[in-house]
Parts: C-alpha cells; structure tokens; sequence
C-alpha cells in the first residue's frame, strides 16, 4: 500500500509518503464510528490501521471539505495539497477494503467523500 501512494502521490521519499498516510487516516478516523471503523481497521496492513485507530472518533462525520482542511491544518500545506493527499491515500484504502465495505461507508458519511475515495458520486434526483 505505502509504495502504491508514494508512486501515485509523487512523493519523493517512503518517509513522505508514510507521514501522508498517517495524516489521512488519523483524520479519517476521527469520522469513523461502529462498524465502518472495524471494517476498516481489519482490512488495512498494521501500520495503517493503527493511524486510523490512533484517536477516539468526534462523533459526527464533517463534510468531505473540512476533512480536507482538517489534513492541510496538520501538515501545514493548502486545502489543493491536502486533497492530493487525501485522495491519493483514499483510493488505496478503496482499492484494499473492497466495494461492499466502502459503500456502506460511504453511505455513512456526508456527500462529497466519493470523490476523495476514487469514486463519481451520483446525486439522486429529488
């Protein structure tokens, strides 16, 4: 998983891309709760389970938005930089966790995380 998001992040060294993934996924986690985090955390490898695990949930999901704000406030980059980021790690975490997991995530979080995950949100019709 690291060396598929330094690769397709660009990032220049493992630390780099290990510090993003660590990034990402303790603020992912901090939106998670029941299931969704479990369902998670057992299907990531050790390192990054751990990252999504490292601190108690907020209770309510934030919107897709201010998750990326969240990610550039800790690293010190722009909202553009950590979207890179966030998507970059996300669509790994896609690609690992399988589409029945990540639908029922998506389903529990606010509009707008298809999009960080790799994925066309659909806008059902009113």
């Amino acid at each position: 998983m690291l060396e598929r998001v330094r690769y397709e992040g660009m990032y220049p060294t493992r630390e780099r891309a290990e510090a993003t993934v660590r990034t990402v996924l303790t603020v992912l986690g901090q939106q998670l709760t029941g299931q969704e985090r479990l369902d998670l955390v057992t299907r990531l490898p050790v390192e990054a389970a751990r990252a999504l695990a490292a601190e108690a949930p907020c209770g309510e999901a934030v919107a897709a938005r201010d998750l990326v704000s969240r990610i550039a406030a800790r690293t010190g980059g722009t909202n553009a930089t950590a979207r890179w980021d966030a998507g970059t790690v996300l669509v790994q975490i896609a690609r690992l966790v399988g589409d029945d997991v990540l639908d029922r995530l998506l389903a529990r979080l606010p509009s707008g995380y298809a999009l960080l995950f790799g994925r066309a949100e659909l806008i059902q019709p009113a």
